[in-house]
């Protein structure tokens, strides 16, 4: 049977749960489309990060990977376009490192972009009613790094489809941080789902129009 490798975050920022990983932590050893699902928490570190991502990616030799985050402040279901190779943390990660204008990979590319059909899987989102749209940033932070690492780790291989996916705070979440949007645990569950079943069975994204003007 293939397998799918999906991943969350530890808490970070001072926040008590990661809804990635609530949410990510509820897809292991399901069935999708004929694939074992396999979840695996990465740490909200520089550098051990994708240690542990690559160390799951060599074991499991997974025909998807999927990263999955929090984008506290967003208000939908972001899929990644793009990582680019900068680590530049506003706060500290989790072991308290704190670099600023380094490169993710030393001697890497300027970026790599997403080989997932980024757009086709935010228009299954949206057909199964879950606000989503295409995301041109995935910050400086761990997201992007992991992000970054993990399309760098792939390379150009075509047999091994990989991305990354940014999620709203849990409503619990946003109760402490007033006016800031959320969604359902619930919700987002079925929006990964879905994401996943379009990202085995698409290969040629869908043409549609996903930029942004800012």
């Amino acid at each position: 049977m293939r397998t799918i490798l999906i991943t969350g975050f530890e808490p970070f920022g001072g926040e008590s749960v990661n809804p990635s990983w609530e949410v990510v932590k509820r897809l292991d050893n399901a069935i999708i489309d004929d694939c074992r699902v396999v979840a695996h928490e990465l740490p909200c570190v520089f550098g051990e990060s994708l240690t542990v991502l690559n160390a799951a990616i060599d074991a499991l030799h997974p025909v998807l990977v999927l990263a999955v985050g929090q984008a506290g402040g967003r208000s939908d279901i972001t899929v990644e376009r793009v990582a680019i190779n900068v680590d530049d943390a506003r706060i500290p990660d989790n072991s308290g490192q704190q670099p600023v204008d380094a490169p993710v990979i030393e001697g890497g590319p300027a970026a790599w972009f997403s080989t997932l059909p980024v757009k086709a899987m935010v228009a299954a989102i949206r057909e199964a009613g879950i606000p989503a749209s295409v995301s041109q940033t995935a910050g400086t932070f761990v997201c992007n790094h992991v992000m970054y690492g993990l399309l760098n780790k792939l390379g150009r291989a075509t047999d091994v489809k990989g991305g990354f996916i940014h999620i709203p705070y849990l409503p619990e979440q946003a109760a402490a941080h007033p006016g800031a949007p959320s969604m359902a645990a619930d919700t987002v569950l079925h929006a990964l789902e879905t994401a996943i079943v379009t990202a085995l069975r698409v290969d040629n994204d869908i043409r549609v129009t996903g930029g942004a003007t800012h």
